[in-house]
């Protein structure tokens, strides 16, 4: 089953709200993508629990 869906962040940079689209479908997901505002580099960490729902992590490119 591949389920896409679109979920509401924040930038860590420029704080301003923006979009990403989870693959729900997997478990565990970590990827860069750029800031549609600001450009900067943000990595997010994405679980997907039992229920399919997503608990997604913005960080600054650098944090740990």
């Amino acid at each position: 089953m591949y389920e896409q869906e679109e979920y509401k962040t924040f930038c860590p940079y420029c704080g301003e709200p923006i979009s990403i689209v989870v693959d729900c479908s997997v478990e565990s997901q970590t990827y860069i993508e750029d800031c549609e505002v600001c450009c900067n580099p943000i990595n997010f960490e994405v679980t997907v629990n039992n229920e399919g729902i997503p608990n997604i992590t913005a960080s600054h490119e650098n944090d740990t």
